[in-house]
């Protein structure tokens, strides 16, 4: 018995490309271009805020979007979307300060896992759409497809969307010297 349909059937792989966790981002943009290079088919990237706005705008249709992550260290990582979902600003990272004054101006549907900590920061309602790190999966695909039919970056591979450096850092005034062999210093 079979759970559905084989690799055969799969035309292109998506994947989130971030912001996200540094390893889990590399792990899963790397099982997607290795999925996509053995099966000879495209892997296509969608970013989590691209994603989160679109399904903002499937309950806010014809609506701006400001998604936004709490990214910690009194930091948010924010995308704006027009209307139209054109893409005009970010992704960037951003203080809560700056996403309030974005969305008191503009008034966006806000969504992600800051989107209630900028509405009550800001003192005044907002639509708010999904709250989650993530999109339905089924937005990632969706958005995918309009991607490979559209043609979009056809020969670029997916990579991971990092907005800031990583954490961990070479240790510095640590560093011993060797002993070289045959030699005592």
């Amino acid at each position: 018995k079979t759970g559905g349909p084989d690799y055969a059937g799969v035309g292109a792989i998506a994947v989130s490309t971030g912001p996200g966790s540094f390893t889990g981002l590399r792990v899963g943009v790397s099982a997607a271009r290795g999925l996509a290079l053995a099966l000879n088919i495209r892997a296509i990237g969608v970013t989590t805020l691209e994603a989160l706005a679109a399904q903002a705008k499937e309950t806010f249709p014809g609506r701006a979007v400001l998604a936004a992550l709490d990214a910690g260290r009194d930091e948010i990582h924010a995308a704006l979307y027009d209307e139209e979902s054109v893409l005009r600003y970010g992704p960037a990272v951003t203080t809560l300060s700056q996403a309030v004054a974005m969305a008191v101006d503009l008034s966006p549907v806000l969504a992600g896992t800051a989107a209630t900590q900028i509405a009550a920061s800001a003192g005044r309602a907002f639509d708010i759409g999904p709250t989650s790190a993530t999109a339905d999966i089924a937005v990632y695909a969706r958005l995918a497809a309009a991607q490979a039919a559209g043609k979009k970056a056809e020969s670029e591979k997916p990579k991971p969307l990092y907005l800031r450096g990583a954490d961990a850092k070479p240790q510095a005034g640590f560093i011993l010297s060797r002993k070289k062999a045959g030699k005592n210093t």
